[in-house]
């Protein structure tokens, strides 16, 4: 099999469920950081599926009786980009208990397959963090707002989510990341927000580049350990934009690295510069998730727009496949096996689950 890029894992609440078992027989509460499948293993050759083009990487798997089971997972292709909007028909469940030789596929209609929503499981926040330095003031700032309304219209998900909430922060040349809007879900109060700054909002024409970046990522960090407080899941991303390179010296390269690089895996790092005065290296290292760089500010809405992109494509990559088992009482551990098809591909991973307790009457 081939090698696979790291995936950001995301864990459930362990207090909504009963742990089923997995391939350690025991449930690991933290994230799941590591390669390829996760909690899954590799599907039994029996099965005789072709090799994987996509890849399936379970982060948590409970069942609730009298008989779910709910697997969580990510789906991507071997390259690890995300593989985002598919539906429970495309998926194929196989069990096999004690007594079957091989798996048997059991009926996504008969079983009630789903695609649950997530958005009661997940905390995602995000912070977009703008340079509102003199260059941006005097030069970009109609094209930047504009930018900055179209990435929230695209990130924020309509109606008011608690699962998903963005503050605005920006950076001058001043010793502060200065709070433009707290963390909130309503795309209508970012969007004032973006719409409220004016050419005199800095008293600092320099740029604190690396201040901001060390500042902002403290902020996921501090937002992610609140959000994920009795084993809840979480995740944040932090969404840089600048159109020059540090000038204010306070901090180092290496220390706004070292403080990127130690970050918790499940802070994504985006970076977005502008025209011909920013170092893309030092963006790129820093945007270590994702960056993008606009030639002039005519460009500055698009790249927005692919990072926005982005955000939302790896989130929905994330799916909580339920189904109700027809394992019952008594029959112990089984082995479990889902396979996705997406168009010419396909993609299997293989766990188990205790069917104790199992009985009738699962919706």
């Amino acid at each position: 099999m081939k090698p696979y890029t790291k995936y950001i894992a995301l864990f459930f609440s362990i207090a909504l469920f009963i742990s089923c078992g997995n391939a350690d027989d025991d449930v690991n509460f933290s994230p799941n950081f590591g390669e390829g499948l996760g909690k899954g293993k590799p599907v039994d050759d029996c099965l005789g599926l072709d090799e994987s083009d996509l890849v399936l990487s379970i982060q948590e798997q409970y069942v609730t009786l009298p008989g779910k089971v709910s697997i969580f997972f990510k789906v991507s292709d071997t390259e690890g980009d995300p593989v985002p909007g598919l539906t429970a028909d495309q998926f194929t469940i196989y069990e096999q208990g004690r007594n079957d030789e091989c798996f048997n596929t059991i009926s996504t209609s008969e079983s009630q397959a789903r695609i649950s929503s997530n958005s009661q499981i997940f905390s995602n926040n995000a912070l977009l963090v703008l340079d509102l330095s003199n260059s941006v003031l005097s030069s970009s700032l109609t094209e930047l707002k504009s930018a900055s309304i179209s990435f929230i219209d695209n990130v924020v998900p309509d109606g008011t989510q608690e699962s998903f909430k963005m503050a605005i922060y920006w950076f001058d040349g001043e010793n502060e990341l200065h709070l433009l809007n707290p963390l909130t879900s309503s795309k209508q109060e970012l969007t004032a927000a973006i719409e409220g700054i004016t050419e005199d909002i800095s008293n600092d024409p320099s740029t604190d580049l690396y201040g901001a970046v060390m500042r902002s990522t403290d902020i996921a960090s501090e937002l992610l350990a609140a959000s994920t407080q009795g084993g809840k899941i979480g995740a944040a991303s932090v969404v840089i934009f600048t159109d020059g390179t540090d000038q204010a010296s306070r901090f180092t390269k290496e220390q706004a690295q070292q403080k990127v690089d130690n970050a918790d895996a499940n802070i994504s790092f985006f970076t977005i510069g502008l025209g011909g005065e920013i170092d893309t290296q030092v963006l790129t290292d820093i945007g270590k998730t994702f960056s993008v760089f606009a030639g002039n500010k005519e460009e500055l809405e698009n790249t927005f727009n692919d990072i926005s992109f982005r955000i939302s494509e790896q989130a929905n990559s994330f799916y909580l496949f339920e189904y109700c088992s027809p394992k019952r009482d008594g029959s112990g551990e089984n082995n479990l096996a889902i396979q996705v098809m997406a168009g010419n591909r396909q993609g299997a991973v293989q766990t188990k689950f205790n069917a104790t307790g199992f009985t009738g009457g699962c919706e």
